[in-house]
């Protein structure tokens, strides 16, 4: 599970990204189950995303698929990438930051907690 920051200014709407960012991104409604939003797609068995308190974080939990991973490497390769594409615009959408700013957040946080 992984705890990703969001942006000053998109707290406020933080819900509602999450949900409209499935089918925007992945045309997959999700499954909602006590603010908790899920789906399937890919790569990934299970892409799990829920608000952290007072919407300044966002929770994400994945499982990955392993019958993607018994595929053959192109096939697989093909739809890992596709997955991740997707997975990465998605983050970008529900925390504001790219994935450039998402990494140097994190190595600062891991920097701290050192």
């Amino acid at each position: 599970m992984q705890e990703y920051e969001v942006k000053r200014g998109m707290t406020k709407d933080l819900p509602d990204r999450i949900a409209a960012g499935f089918p925007d991104i992945f045309q997959i409604e999700p499954k909602v189950e006590d603010g908790h939003y899920s789906i399937s797609y890919g790569s990934m068995l299970r892409l799990e995303v829920w608000a952290g308190e007072k919407n300044k974080t966002v929770f994400v939990d994945t499982e990955t698929n392993k019958d993607v991973l018994a595929m053959p490497d192109e096939e697989a390769d093909a739809i890992i990438l596709d997955t991740n594409k997707r997975f990465r615009q998605y983050l970008d959408l529900v925390t504001g930051f790219t994935t450039k700013e998402r990494v140097k957040r994190a190595k600062k946080a891991a920097e701290k907690g050192e």
